[in-house]
């Protein structure tokens, strides 16, 4: 078959003689291909197979056998099983095994039932014919489930879907699963120790799984599901007394620092040169402050002095290599009227010669510029943070040699850059920027969020980091900052104020908090962090921006979250965290901004998707994520779903409805550019990318691997080779998702119109992006850089 479409350099062709690629290539083929047919209005699609966990007819007649197992009654009082762990204790737990029913023609999807109020931090993997079904961290299909600290779906059921991959169903009916359980795993461990933890507590309860064609999963009509809650609590606890819960932590830590005989770090400096400035702190304007940070900035030349490699190896860094020496630079600045009459003092270099300490500290500062510079980074969090101490370093060099300064524009521009305003250009080369990612390629979409590559939830939080490079832009504290860059901030916010949906938190309150599901970078998110205007960090409160900005916007969403009680316990729950410097650092602000947001008027905006806020719809095509607001059915979809490599027809859905959550990988249709490459999955089983990361002993093999995907056109002039990864390979032009009574077309490209093919018979439906009503004809047609949002259930 040759799929003609209007492409921009010419015909996507696919072959459906069964010889393109490997054992898995189907599942790219039928995914395009069964999508493409018209998708009629349809009823609730039916289960080819169910089975209930805990009900002896049902296990016997799927053939189940459990192996360190027990069955308890659980949500609703239904019967559940649980895996337990091993004894003696180990990485695995117990484990399922069943025969299920599946499509010899169809794709055919598996879904599991789990009780949204269980908690368990195991992890629940799915194997079909012995080969493990998923990556365990960050690939585009995920595991069963990768466990909860918190009441994921309070009570109330919620259902995961996996599509299986075709070339194991095609012209099967039954086939083979199990379902094993594992500890949990922390995703920077650098051995098998530090990564897998063992499993120490029983699994969630499993209540039913099921398999079925549609990527749309309805639970059956006679299924029970729990109570829709109705006027959720307001929060009524902690309240105002967590504040004097920060003050003390924060002056506890500034009292050791003002006192301890050990040479400061720059991150103790820098935390104290910013409290010195803080009228309810034991630092405020106390000399100690200046003695302390100069003896601290000593010492830290004469360690660069005697090993240069520490200014990228800084251990008081959170990320060594990222910060360089801009956390001194700060300090300086911010002190830079204290320390002018001891700049021109005789010091110790550490090596026994003596140098003056103006000469010094600016030597450390440019080479900490120079090589952050030459050493930028891609992904936005981290392209912010490396620029941002480039910056800072460069504010410390201004203010005590001027001469020895990168110019202002530079460093504005890195900047400008890092946050989206100007084309992000690479690390500095002898011969210009490197330009890795070509001349237009921006660190955020036009319409605010991070590219990493498409939509991320936690990593896309980038709020705190975007307030502190406008509050670098500063002359001084508490003027006005670079307008473009305050701008930009607000936009973010905006944004991102569309992936908070409504859920109540762990104890039931009425909340609001951060869509993960179908972010990149996240995995254990579910459900994300209770977050407002900002999600509170470890370096920065939730009020941050809306005190930095005081936009009415920014400020309607914090004022809603007072109304909801949300705030105090934000500001409890970073108190009570990681006692580590950085986390209180973070605090150092908090009163200060609360005490200004007080004195601000009501502003009548709040969250878009709050409960009572009109239902709307929204697309950002450069990330491939659509956002909609339909009654009380909350809809987020990443259509450009990790597809870090290659094309791989897969999007990531979550669907909250009241009375259950959904949440699922399925096919879809794209239409791109051909590379003429293709991509072939490896025997990966753990991570999705970075070589599959650290091998499992467990000897199971990927279904998915010697499946061949192929990539789209990557610009020219742009450094790749199959199997990197890249922000080209896996990105199409166009996009038709059909979940529910849903229907996508998303144009993803800057000058091609594309055809979204409606259902057969429907004369019209309502499109929920501009809010009218399309007469179907057919087809619709997408304009570049749009996207159709078609509901069909009317």
């Amino acid at each position: 078959m040759i799929y003609r479409s209007s492409l921009d350099d010419g015909p996507f062709m696919i072959r459906n003689n069964n010889t393109l690629a490997g054992p898995g290539a189907m599942l790219a083929l039928l995914s395009f291909s069964l999508l493409a047919a018209p998708a009629p209005a349809r009823p609730a699609p039916s289960a080819l197979d169910s089975l209930s966990f805990g009900v002896p007819a049902s296990e016997q007649s799927h053939e189940l056998t459990a192996v360190q197992s027990d069955i308890v009654s659980g949500g609703l009082g239904e019967p559940a099983r649980r895996l337990l762990p091993l004894e003696p204790v180990s990485w695995e737990g117990g484990k399922v095994a069943f025969v299920m029913k599946v499509d010899p023609d169809k794709p055919t999807y598996f879904t599991i039932r789990l009780w949204g109020s269980d908690i368990s931090q195991d992890r629940l993997i799915l194997l079909c014919e012995g080969k493990q079904i998923g990556y365990r961290h960050l690939g585009d299909i995920d595991l069963l489930d990768t466990g909860t600290d918190q009441p994921a779906y309070n009570g109330r059921f919620y259902y995961t879907t996996t599509p299986l991959p075709a070339a194991m169903t095609r012209g099967k009916t039954e086939l083979h699963f199990e379902i094993r359980s594992n500890g949990w795993v922390w995703g920077y461990g650098s051995n098998w120790a530090q990564y897998q933890k063992p499993m120490t507590a029983p699994t969630r309860g499993i209540y039913r799984v099921y398999t079925h064609t549609d990527g749309t999963f309805v639970p059956p009509a006679d299924e029970t599901q729990g109570a829709v809650p109705t006027n959720p609590p307001v929060r009524q606890a902690p309240g105002p007394e967590a504040m004097n819960a920060l003050k003390s932590r924060v002056n506890h830590e500034i009292d050791g620092l003002l006192t301890t005989p050990h040479p400061l770090n720059q991150m103790q400096m820098d935390f104290l040169a910013r409290a010195y400035r803080v009228d309810w702190t034991d630092a405020y304007h106390k000399p100690q402050v200046i003695s302390q940070v100069t003896r601290g900035l000593d010492q830290l030349f004469a360690g660069y002095r005697k090993d240069p490699r520490l200014m990228r190896q800084d251990p008081s860094t959170p990320n060594p290599g990222w910060f360089g020496f801009g956390p001194a630079g700060d300090a300086i600045w911010l002190l830079s009227t204290q320390l002018k009459l001891s700049l021109d003092s005789t010091i110790d270099d550490g090596t026994g010669a003596k140098t003056m300490r103006r000469a010094a500290w600016a030597e450390m500062l440019r080479a900490s510029c120079d090589w952050n510079s030459r050493h930028r980074r891609q992904y936005t969090n981290q392209s912010m943070i490396v620029d941002l101490n480039i910056q800072l370093a460069n504010r410390g060099l201004e203010s005590i040699d001027p001469a020895l300064a990168l110019p202002q524009e530079q460093t504005l521009q890195y900047l400008y850059q890092s946050v989206g305003l100007a084309p992000w250009l690479g690390s500095e080369t002898g011969h210009g920027p490197d330009r890795s990612l070509g001349d237009n390629y921006r660190q955020l979409t036009d319409k605010g969020l991070t590219r990493e590559l498409g939509y991320v939830g936690y990593y896309g939080e980038v709020l705190d980091w975007v307030t502190m490079v406008y509050d670098s832009t500063r002359p001084a504290p508490g003027q006005p900052g670079d307008a473009k860059i305050r701008d930009q901030l607000v936009k973010i916010a905006r944004a991102r104020a569309i992936f908070r949906y409504p859920m109540l938190d762990s104890d039931g309150n009425r909340a609001m908090r951060i869509e993960a599901v179908v972010g990149w970078r996240d995995e254990e998110h579910y459900p994300g962090d209770v977050a407002y205007a900002e999600r509170p960090t470890w370096d920065a409160s939730s009020l941050y921006a809306a005190a930095a900005t005081l936009d009415p916007h920014l400020l309607g969403y914090v004022q809603q979250m007072f109304a909801d009680g949300q705030f105090f316990n934000s500001v409890e729950q970073q108190t009570n965290q990681s006692h580590s410097l950085r986390v209180t650092a973070g605090l150092l602000d908090t009163p200060d901004e609360y005490k200004l947001i007080q004195a601000q008027p009501p502003s009548p905006d709040r969250l878009p998707m709050a409960p009572g806020q009109p239902d709307f719809a929204w697309a950002d095509e450069q990330d491939g994520v659509v956002a909609v607001k339909h009654g009380d059915e909350i809809f987020y979809a990443s259509l450009y779903w990790r597809a870090r490599s290659a094309i791989n027809f897969l999007a990531r859905v979550h669907d909250t409805l009241p009375a259950y959550d959904r949440i699922a990988v399925v096919n879809e249709e794209e239409q791109f550019v051909p590379s003429g490459m293709t991509f072939t999955r490896p025997d990966w089983t753990n991570f999705g990318f970075a070589n599959g990361g650290i091998p499992y002993p467990d000897g199971v093999h990927s279904a998915y691997a010697g499946e061949q995907l192929p990539i789209a056109k990557i610009p020219a002039g742009i450094p790749f080779k199959p199997g990197d990864e890249s922000p080209y390979a896996g990105r199409a032009r166009f996009y038709r998702l059909r979940y529910g009574d849903y229907l996508i077309g998303m144009n993803a490209s800057k000058n091609k119109t594309y055809e979204l093919r409606g259902p057969a018979g429907a004369r019209s439906a309502p499109e929920l992006i501009s809010g009218k009503t399309i007469r179907l004809n057919g087809s619709v047609k997408v304009s570049p850089m749009s996207t159709v949002v078609l509901y069909l259930g009317e």
